[in-house]
């Protein structure tokens, strides 16, 4: 009798162990989602201060070494304590949020009381801010651990370099562009030096890095998220927008940072329109009985990227979508660039000040000044500062383009603005579309050094969305034929966000698009096998 006992328990003992490997996850911390991530953080296979251990040794790698992104400025020196502190306060209490122990690398305009707030500019060096922007502020409140700043275009205009860092690359093909002017938040994300970070938008700066490096961005809503305590470019324009590897991430990271702020008078348009859980929005079959109108204006410019564009089209289709061609009035696309330098010229001047008054004595304190400093640099120096000759000249524009208080200002600013929002309603309302579509960029990122004169070329409708103040939903939708990333763009009405992220992440999981660059692979010690807690004995 001892013996088929013996026999039955062993079998048991190895079917049970079995059912437990069935069970087991795999988490690869480049395609990871924040969910996942929290559920290794659950079981005991992973911990806040190791995870950051591994984004701090993925930046050591790919970031001054290997293909030299150099899309980090700064690196948080308590990162790992704050991850330590975090991890305890998890033990005993639980998590705060779906973003506690969760790093985050931010665009240097956003202010940080603990870390230098540059704009990428070495006339900035140093530079230490009164406190943290709102949404730095929400994030830590949320448990997330601010990694890094990143490297930008300087002041968050023109090619995605700084003179206080010099250019970024992108790990896709390090000679192309990562686009700017959130460039190293782009290129940063899509290596996975963190699973989420943080752009801003004034003309495209958001949606142009997620569509050259790949990734996923969202350019919220004008009035979504709050402004104050970020370098200001132009606030009739400027947004603050996160950026992630899934549509997922920014979906939970969005509903963390919402809020009304007493400091940035946009936000009252946001009262009642928020969400603080953006991630029951996220439904796989939310393309099915929608209409999606496509741009076609902004094809034609890159037959690879077309392509991608095609095929997506058929994604939706094959997905429930009923998609319709639509257009923009030719008039508005010659027009369009024009009222935004007028807008976007005028108000940097005035409104970069008011920034800069903020700051410690040594910095300089008008555009003027900047200017005036920017003539000392006129090669590398000693300390690694380069000249920015593109930007600086843009800023000599900028101070003769004219007055806040000018008849041009005016009227772009009180007729055009509502014109260009009422165009989008109208063929949103015409057409009764869901959101309208287009390629991100209508040409594949072009080379990082290309000569004065060239251009990437073709028309972009990425300033309409400024314009307008509406949202854009940056989605990976496939590569050229030789491995450069295509993104679609999600357009949609004010606060439309709920609705674009469910569109988004439907798009997402029937494409799966997304792919880590081939200059920035797994390294040693990022796959975890482990149980979920749900199936743990």
């Amino acid at each position: 009798m001892t013996r088929p006992y013996f026999l039955v328990q062993t079998v048991a003992a190895t079917v049970l162990a079995l059912a437990t490997l069935v069970r087991a996850e795999t988490l690869e911390l480049t395609t990871a989602t924040i969910t996942e991530i929290q559920a290794a953080f659950d079981a005991g296979a992973l911990s806040s201060e190791r995870l950051v251990e591994l984004c701090l040794a993925r930046i050591e790698a790919y970031d001054k070494t290997g293909p030299m992104l150099n899309a980090v400025i700064t690196v948080n020196p308590n990162a790992l304590q704050r991850a330590r502190e975090l991890d305890v306060e998890r033990r005993r209490s639980g998590r705060r949020s779906p973003m506690h122990g969760i790093p985050v690398v931010l665009k240097d305009n956003y202010d940080t009381a603990d870390l230098p707030t540059t704009a990428g500019s070495f006339m900035l060096a140093g530079s230490i801010p009164p406190d943290d922007a709102f949404v730095v502020a929400k994030l830590r409140e949320a448990g997330a651990i601010i990694l890094a700043k990143l490297n930008m275009s300087e002041f968050a205009s023109g090619a995605p370099m700084s003179s206080i860092a010099g250019p970024t690359r992108n790990p896709h093909d390090p000679a192309r562009s990562p686009s700017g002017s959130s460039g190293g938040s782009g290129a940063a994300v899509a290596a996975a030096y963190a699973p989420i970070g943080f752009g801003t938008d004034t003309g495209g700066s958001v949606r142009g890095p997620s569509a050259a490096n790949g990734i996923v961005g969202l350019k919220t809503t004008h009035g979504l998220l709050s402004r104050d305590g970020i370098v200001p470019l132009g606030l009739s324009f400027d947004t603050a927008g996160p950026m992630a590897r899934n549509v997922e991430g920014i979906a939970i990271v969005l509903g963390v940072i919402t809020g009304i702020d007493p400091a940035d008078d946009s936000t009252q348009k946001s009262d009642g329109k928020f969400d603080t859980d953006y991630t029951r929005f996220l439904d796989p079959d939310a393309l099915r009985g929608t209409r999606i109108g496509v741009a076609r204006d902004f094809l034609e410019n890159d037959p690879d990227v077309d392509w991608v564009i095609e095929a997506s089209l058929e994604a939706m289709r094959a997905a429930g979508a009923t998609v319709v061609n639509v257009s923009f009035p030719e008039w508005l696309l010659d027009s369009e660039r024009k009222f935004y330098d007028a807008i976007r010229h005028r108000e940097f001047p005035v409104q970069i000040q008011e920034y800069l008054a903020t700051l410690d004595d040594g910095y300089p304190k008008t555009l003027d000044e900047i200017v005036e400093r920017s003539m000392k640099l006129p090669s590398r120096n000693e300390q690694g500062f380069v000249p920015n000759p593109s930007r600086w000249n843009l800023m000599k524009r900028e101070l003769e383009a004219g007055s806040l208080e000018d008849y041009e200002y005016v009227s772009v600013h009180e007729h055009a603005l509502p014109l260009v929002r009422g165009i989008i309603e109208g063929i949103l309302n015409a057409e009764q579309l869901d959101a309208i579509v287009y390629p991100t960029s209508p040409r594949r990122p072009p080379q990082r050094d290309a000569d004065p004169g060239t251009s990437n070329g073709g028309r972009s409708p990425v300033r309409l969305a400024n314009m307008s103040g509406f949202p854009d939903l940056i989605v990976p939708a496939g590569f050229t034929g030789t491995g450069l990333p295509v993104c679609l763009s999600f357009l949609g009405p004010a606060f439309s966000e709920p609705r674009l992220l469910g569109l988004g992440y439907a798009f997402e999981q029937a494409t799966k698009a997304h792919r880590i660059p081939v200059h920035t692979p797994s390294l040693r010690g990022e796959r975890f096998e482990y149980q979920p807690l749900s199936t743990q004995p």
